[in-house]
């Protein structure tokens, strides 16, 4: 009865490892949806300005009190669940950053470059471009 054990331990760890990338995926969608939120707040925030301003005034403290509540939450929300995916990829060992893009270098940045990019890591399959 060995090799059930051993079947049944190897099923036990594929099925913790399917749990916790599903676990994984729904914060990240959730971040992703509050950092939606976020930018949404920030840009309702920006045109109140703009309209304020474009018909003489300044924006009354109430509304800019409520937006700029409404955005501050938005972000602290958006901070906790990024640091909770950190902390995630961090204790399963993930390599790269949480929002680095496709290629980019283990430990990357989100915003670094891509290899074969401008500014990034020339890419040894391609061929130089010689611009004439």
């Amino acid at each position: 009865m060995p090799l059930w054990d051993k079947l049944k331990t190897e099923l036990d760890r594929a099925g913790r490892a399917a749990q916790g990338a599903l676990d994984e995926g729904k914060l990240r969608l959730e971040a992703f949806r509050v950092r939606q939120l976020a930018d949404r707040a920030a840009q309702t925030l920006g045109y109140a300005v703009y309209r304020a301003r474009a018909a003489g005034g300044e924006l009354d403290a109430d509304s800019y009190a409520r937006l700029g509540a409404a955005l501050a939450a938005h972000e602290a929300e958006a901070s906790r669940l990024e640091a909770q995916l950190a902390e995630v990829n961090r204790r399963d060992g993930g390599t790269a950053a949480p929002n680095a893009p496709p290629n980019a270098p283990p430990n990357a940045p989100p915003d670094a470059p891509r290899p074969g990019q401008p500014g990034g890591q020339a890419d040894e399959s391609m061929p130089p471009v010689n611009p004439t």
